[in-house]
């Protein structure tokens, strides 16, 4: 949503008491009910509705009755809220143009009264571009349920801390002013983004100085997590500034050494493109102190000395603790030492196998030596009784053997017999369980069997039914 400030000259005291009474009732209310806005709100002659309808005209509140009737707070509302506020502590005096627009922000310039320019950065989560904040960022940590406006106000806050602590520690950021709900003031950076420079005179050294900074920041326990060309100003003396810190990380991180390599390669393959340059020699950083490489020339995560203060911790940055890390690796350790000792016990076991099975070789000939002998007595049993049923169907002379062959049938006609009652026993063994698991309900036909496909028939059918029933 386009931000026009010129609506602010035309907002009363008593609008700005309604946007924040909404914002009051947006802490457990998704919808804020009307009658709560204005017991909140608390307008000394009334006129609630009035405003809350002259807000919404101004597209400042959103409303909902599809559950029950009630506003809620959009990012313009948001806006205006905070800027007033940042007004009233004389941060600045006027807003000016649109600078930057990211997926996850919108950056504005600011004059203060003496005409200093300053940046003012309006985090807006929640944009179809970038969604998937509850599962990419921490901001949340505990927390089950959240909003937009509460997820940006919490990346404010979180930028702000950031780059408050680097510029304390002489990292090259702009110099953080002020921060209110989901709006932060910087100092403007003199330069461009480094994607849009085309040519550079000491690429060499300007990528010297990025990765200087990418080890620097190792070293003081923190990953940017989004270093590449579109987050790095650089002015026309070359001079390097980064921007943008809600999703750093502590080195203590799970996913830490990913977050490293990652912003290392989008360095490289930025300078390889651009400015065709190749790394394969071992380089050093921008304190001249080696960092060791792997065999492309890249810098390796576990050997940067991280001796400096950790500013991970005084941050509370998003990562495990060392305690936490501690304990996960003795964990790995003891389970890597229970599958030694298992791959042992196997081995063990697997020689006792083998030597039993090389004892009981001669049991397993002798199997084979019965099987055989089964086998031959069962063929001399089939070819007998081929032979007594050619004698049955020759004459009468082999009566003894066909009376001996139909006494056999019976058997096997009483034995099928036997075999018919076991069915029909299991059978209905089998449907009283049948039942017994549906709760003793029969199945029943569908009630829609009845129904035609049109509409008339279907509708005559069903009064037809009904009457019947009657």
């Amino acid at each position: 949503m386009k931000l026009d400030v010129n609506m602010l000259r035309y907002l009363s005291k008593d609008d700005f008491r309604v946007l924040t009474a909404v914002e009051m009732g947006m802490r457990n209310h998704e919808i804020v009910p009307c009658e709560l806005v204005d017991r909140i709100a608390s307008l000394k002659h009334g006129g609630t509705y009035k405003v809350l309808k002259n807000l919404l005209r101004h597209k400042l509140l959103h409303h909902d009755s599809s559950k029950y009737d009630g506003f809620r707070l959009t990012y313009l509302g948001y806006d205006f809220l905070a800027i007033k506020t940042l007004v009233n502590r004389g941060v600045f005096v006027s807003v000016g143009r649109q600078i930057g627009v990211g997926k996850e922000s919108d950056i504005f310039e600011v004059a203060t009264e003496d005409g200093t320019v300053m940046a003012m950065k309006l985090h807006r989560l929640g944009r179809v571009s970038f969604r998937a904040v509850k599962t990419k960022r921490d901001y949340l940590k505990h927390r089950s349920s959240y909003s937009w406006l509460y997820l940006s106000r919490l990346a404010a806050l979180k930028e702000f801390a950031f780059m408050k602590a680097l510029e304390e520690h002489g990292f090259p950021v702009p110099s953080a002013v002020d921060c209110n709900r989901h709006c932060v003031i910087m100092s403007l950076v003199q330069g461009y983004p480094l994607v849009q420079v085309k040519q550079l005179q000491n690429p060499e050294v300007v990528f010297e100085t990025i990765i200087g900074l990418v080890v620097r920041l190792a070293e003081h326990g923190l990953i940017h997590c989004d270093f590449n060309e579109f987050n790095i100003m650089i002015d026309d003396d070359e001079k390097v500034t980064m921007i943008d810190f809600p999703q750093m990380v502590s080195v203590s991180h799970h996913n830490a050494q990913m977050y490293f390599d990652r912003d290392v390669e989008c360095v490289f393959k930025f300078f390889r493109k651009r400015f065709n340059m190749n790394f394969q020699e071992c380089r050093d950083d921008i304190d001249r102190t080696e960092v060791d490489t792997d065999e492309s020339g890249r810098l390796c995560f576990s050997s940067i000395a991280k001796d400096a203060v950790f500013l991970d911790k005084e941050l509370a940055a998003s990562g495990f603790t060392r305690k936490d890390q501690e304990e996960i690796e003795k964990f790995i350790e003891g389970s890597l030492d229970k599958d030694a000792s298992s791959a042992d016990e196997g081995t063990e076991d697997d020689t006792d196998n083998s030597a039993l099975n090389e004892s009981n070789i001669e049991g397993v000939d002798s199997l084979n030596l019965l099987d055989q002998d089964q086998t031959s007595n069962l063929k001399q049993e089939e070819e007998g009784a081929e032979d007594n049923l050619r004698n049955c169907e020759a004459g009468p002379s082999s009566k003894p053997e066909c009376e001996d062959v139909s006494d056999k049938e019976g058997d096997n006609d009483t034995e099928n017999g036997n075999d018919a009652e076991l069915v029909k026993g299991l059978s209905k063994q089998r449907r009283r369980a049948m039942t017994a698991a549906r709760g003793g309900r029969r199945t029943l036909s569908s009630r829609n069997t009845y129904k035609g496909k049109g509409g008339r028939s279907s509708n005559k059918s069903k009064i037809q039914n009904q009457l019947s029933s009657w």
